[in-house]
């Protein structure tokens, strides 16, 4: 999360909007929103990730990350489920992202 706080004000000119969401309780998340400027959720439940179709990891009773990039139309443009630490989707990927769809619909 840290990194889309270091990049906030280039997702911002690409048109991103950040949320995160946890299943920390509320006192924890707020911990972890304090150093942010992005909204952060908390208490995702089993039957949340279930929706999702994310990994939820029994021994610790968490939600394995599971990142999307959602148009201004709400259609997901990009999805990242992960089983571990590796594969998150970095904040530099979707401002490249955002700026090549804005490119693309520039040359219709």
């Amino acid at each position: 999360m840290a990194g889309f706080e270091f990049w906030k004000t280039q997702l911002a000119a690409a048109g991103a909007k950040v949320v995160a969401a946890s299943v920390d309780p509320i006192d924890k998340a707020k911990e972890i929103a304090a150093g942010l400027s992005f909204p952060v959720g908390y208490g995702v439940t089993r039957a949340q990730a279930d929706q999702l179709g994310s990994w939820w990891e029994e021994r610790r009773g968490i939600v394995q990350p599971s990142e999307f990039i959602v148009g201004a139309n709400g259609k997901i443009l990009h999805s990242s489920y992960s089983s571990g630490p590796l594969g998150r989707t970095e904040a530099t990927e979707v401002i490249r992202m955002l700026n090549f769809y804005d490119a693309q619909a520039a040359k219709k």
